[in-house]
C-alpha cells in the first residue's frame, strides 16, 4: 500500500491557545475543557475521531494545559464511590472518557507561531504516515461524523484534503479560502489555497473548516519555517505548496452543521442546539426558549 493512501491511524489536536475570548474562565480552565451540555469541547474531538478508526493522538499543548491532560486519566476514587453508589450508567460514561495508556501523547509547543508551526511541533510522532488534524473549537454535528466522512473519501482520493463550507461572501477574510472547481459531488479538486484573503480577492466563498488528512510532505514543508498571513507559519500555505509541488489536494463539503466554538455567539449556539438534541432534555429546554421568545423579542 503506498503511503499515499494508507489508513489514517494518527490525529493531531492543536490545544496549546490561550482562549483568551473567554476570559476570565480561560484564566484557570483549559477553554478545550469547556462544556457543550455536559461533555467538554476535547470529548466531541475525540469521539470523532475514534469513530474515523483513529487509535494515536497526538495533542500539542502549552502551560497551563495541566486539567486537559488530567482530564483523560483514570480516576480510581470517583470510579469507585460511583461503583459503591450503583450508579453504573455514570459509571459507564465516565469510563468512555479514559484513555488506555499510550494511546495519547502530549507535546509542547513553547511560543504561539501559528497553526503549521503547531502541527509541526507533532513531527516525529507523525513520522512518514498520512495524518489527520482536528480543531477541538470546530465542533460539527453530524450524523456521520465529518472526520469520518473525510477518511471515506480519502480512501479513494488518496493526497491531501480539506474540510470545506460556504461561507457568506463578505466572511471570506476570516478563512482559509479555496480555488477550486466542484466535481458535481461532495469533492473539490483545489487548484490553490489563500489564508484570510480580502473579500474582493477571494477565489471562492469556500472556507477550510478545522478538519484536515495530510500526507508527511506537508510537514517537509512546514520544516521551512516560512512564515504567513499574521507573521505566523500558516497550514494553509504548507497545504498549497502541495499544489504547487503537483500532488493532488481536494476539499470535502461534508455533511453536518459546523458552530465555531472558538467564538462567544458560535459557543452559545452550539449549547442552545446539543441541548436540543438531548432526549432528557429537550422538552423542558424547548419549553424555556418558548417562554423567554417574547423577552427576546421586546430586547430587540
Amino acid at each position: 500500500m503506498s503511503k499515499l493512501n494508507r489508513r489514517v491511524t494518527k490525529a493531531v489536536f492543536p490545544v496549546a491557545g490561550l482562549g483568551t475570548r473567554f476570559l476570565p474562565a480561560t484564566k484557570s480552565v483549559p477553554k478545550e475543557i469547556m462544556t457543550l451540555v455536559d461533555r467538554p469541547l476535547i470529548q466531541y474531538a475525540i469521539d470523532e475521531a475514534r469513530a474515523a478508526g483513529i487509535t494515536e493522538f497526538i495533542f500539542v499543548t502549552s502551560r497551563g494545559k495541566n486539567a486537559l491532560e488530567d482530564y483523560f486519566d483514570h480516576a480510581p476514587e470517583l470510579e469507585s464511590s460511583l461503583k459503591k453508589s450503583g450508579k453504573d450508567e455514570l459509571l459507564k460514561i465516565l469510563k468512555s472518557t479514559n484513555m488506555e495508556s499510550g494511546a495519547i501523547a502530549y507535546i509542547r509547543q513553547h511560543k504561539a507561531m501559528g497553526l503549521g508551526h503547531a502541527v509541526w511541533c507533532a513531527r516525529r510522532l507523525i513520522g512518514d504516515e498520512p495524518f489527520a488534524v482536528i480543531l477541538p473549537d470546530d465542533v460539527i454535528a453530524a450524523d456521520k461524523p465529518c472526520l469520518k466522512q473525510m477518511v471515506d473519501a480519502y480512501a479513494s482520493t488518496g493526497g491531501s484534503m480539506v474540510a470545506t463550507m460556504e461561507v457568506p461572501s463578505e466572511k471570506t477574510s476570516s478563512y482559509g479560502i479555496l480555488d477550486g472547481e466542484a466535481n458535481g459531488g461532495s469533492l473539490v479538486s483545489v487548484r490553490g489555497m489563500v489564508e484570510k484573503p480580502k473579500v474582493e480577492g477571494a477565489p471562492s466563498n469556500l472556507a477550510v473548516i478545522g478538519r484536515y488528512i495530510l500526507t508527511p510532505d506537508v510537514l517537509e514543508t512546514l520544516n521551512n519555517q516560512k512564515s504567513g498571513t499574521g507573521g505566523e507559519i500558516q497550514l494553509t500555505d504548507a497545504i498549497a505548496a502541495e499544489i504547487t509541488a503537483g500532488r493532488r489536494v481536494h476539499g470535502l463539503k461534508f455533511e453536518g452543521q459546523r458552530f465555531d466554538c472558538g467564538s462567544k455567539a458560535g459557543f452559545l449556539q452550539a449549547t442552545v442546539s446539543f441541548a436540543l438534541a438531548r432526549e432528557e432534555l429537550q422538552d423542558e429546554f424547548a419549553a424555556y426558549l418558548r417562554e423567554i421568545s417574547p423577552l427576546i423579542r421586546a430586547a430587540e
